[in-house]
């Protein structure tokens, strides 16, 4: 399976993540997966008001000028991780 269909089905996967998930961890998958199928954030940061969409903005600029293929993988690995860790809470 290629990069690109494995980063498919993880994203699928980080679907099946619990509410319980953090908000970082959350905003740390958003920027990953908009860097991996978007690339360099490429709008003005939104307003102060605009709390929800600016966290996300913020979380997006922090993966800069990683190539596409680095976030997939960043991502892949980000989403098994939290997979591991909500199958070990609620064993």
């Amino acid at each position: 399976m290629g990069l690109k269909e494995d980063f498919e089905e993880h994203a699928q996967k980080a679907k099946t993540l619990p509410e319980s998930t953090s908000n970082e961890n959350k905003l740390t998958l958003y920027a990953l997966f908009k860097q991996a199928t978007v690339g360099p954030l490429n709008t003005p940061r939104p307003g102060v008001f605009s709390v929800k969409e600016r966290a996300k903005w913020d979380a997006w600029k922090t993966v800069g000028a990683k190539s596409a293929e680095d976030a997939m993988s960043d991502y892949i690995t980000k989403v098994k991780q939290l997979l591991e860790e909500a199958a070990a809470t609620s064993a």
